[in-house]
């Protein structure tokens, strides 16, 4: 590879770093490109760590002749559990890790076979040659654990890679680490927005909409659910069940709100706070109530598995509600939060809080009811009521338990 080519592939790199590419697209393109200028790549292995609730990093991994680039996630790679974690044990990644090499290098032949994990399946599909780098981006401004790129590269050339190809292969990956980083940080900020402040909120922020006081009001059908009996199970239970028991509950409902096209805007201890925006109310309404019967159904298997397992299990509590909201940025200048405020909260926290008074696990009001429309299922009136805080009584409703569903 002549210093033109390099040129071109920096410049390459730079450009697009700058105009946003994935992680497929960089090491695809860069691979491509050394491999046509005539360094000898077979397979190439880059991985960078991120910010993730469940993923520790990502890794793409190139073929010389493949059609795909795979872009996966890996879990905690400093787990100590099964097969994961012995191959991270038994990984170049580790023992460079360990003794703080950054550079490693080795002719795969018999006798270096037995060294690391992944050198017999390298050795299979014909690798002469392996290089692995580790690109430190500087413990100033590491991002939790991400703290660099992890690359390796092959090849299957009959003498390996030369002294050249490896220096410019070692020049090229500094470019590529800085694109790399541009698209995980970008990564990273998604995930954050989207798990800290849910999905419409979170593209609403990446968006632009940070401004304090400047909310939309919008109209849209409101869910509030909490546990029943979460005060006297966190009183009972042993410190080390609640996260858990919060967790179990919380995936489960979240993940139907989430399969239904509903927004989670909130999680206050056992309550969840969401929203259901579409254009067609009728819709969307009947979209929370097939999230509710959702919910209502995993959570049955939720609490066979934890009885099983002898755990505290509990029911949802779910009001729902329609009402004019103002949907945006509220708090301080240096501390807003995503978020919806106005007097149909506090009415649908109130009707789920009616739940407990008149032993039903739904309650819908007046103008949830009237929003489903010729939607609207089977229904029996629960009666009207004098809500806490709120001005006029509520009639409220639930589904009518002589219908079978």
């Amino acid at each position: 590879m002549n210093e033109t080519q390099f040129n071109d592939l920096a410049d390459w790199l730079n450009e697009a770093g700058l105009t946003d590419k994935g992680e497929v697209d960089l090491v695809a393109g860069a691979c491509e490109r050394m491999s046509s200028a005539g360094i000898p790549i077979q397979r190439c292995f880059v991985g960078i760590d991120t910010l993730h609730p469940v993923h520790e990093g990502r890794a793409v991994v190139w073929k010389r002749g493949s059609n795909e680039t795979k872009l996966t996630e890996y879990g905690r790679t400093g787990s100590n559990e099964g097969d994961r974690g012995d191959a991270w044990r038994r990984s170049p990644f580790f023992r460079m890790i360990e003794k703080g090499e950054p550079v490693l290098r080795r002719r795969l032949t018999e006798e270096s076979e037995g060294e690391f994990s992944i050198f017999p399946e390298l050795r299979q599909a014909g690798a002469t040659d392996y290089l692995a780098v580790m690109t430190s981006f500087g413990s100033e401004r590491t991002i939790a654990i991400m703290d660099g790129i992890m690359s390796s590269w092959t090849s299957d050339a009959a003498g390996g890679f030369s002294e050249a190809h490896i220096a410019t292969l070692r020049r090229a990956i500094r470019p590529l680490a800085i694109a790399l980083k541009a698209a995980a940080l970008s990564n990273i900020a998604e995930t954050l927005v989207k798990t800290y402040l849910g999905r419409d909120a979170g593209q609403r922020v990446l968006r632009g909409h940070i401004a304090r006081g400047v909310p939309d009001q919008i109209k849209a059908v409101l869910w509030f659910s909490d546990l029943r009996g979460y005060t006297k199970i966190s009183d009972t239970a042993t410190p080390d069940q609640i996260i858990p028991l919060l967790n179990d509950y919380a995936e489960t409902i979240i993940g139907a709100i989430h399969e239904h096209g509903g927004d989670v805007l909130k999680l206050m201890g056992d309550g969840v706070l969401a929203i259901f925006n579409f254009e067609n109310r009728s819709r969307a309404c009947c979209s929370a109530l097939e999230a509710a019967a959702k919910a209502e159904r995993d959570i049955t298997a939720l609490n066979r598995r934890r009885a099983a397992s002898v755990l505290p299990i509990t029911e949802m509590y779910l009001g729902l509600h329609v009402g004019d909201v103002f949907y945006g940025n509220v708090g301080s200048a240096d501390r807003l939060d995503f978020t919806v405020v106005g007097p149909a909260v506090n009415e649908v926290s109130r009707i789920a809080a009616m739940c407990r008074s008149v032993d039903r696990p739904l309650l819908l009001s007046s103008a949830f009811v009237g929003a489903l429309g010729a939607n609207a299922p089977p229904l029996a009136s629960v009666g009207r009521f004098a809500l806490r805080g709120v001005g006029q009584p509520q009639d409220l409703f639930t589904l009518d338990p002589t219908v079978a569903r």
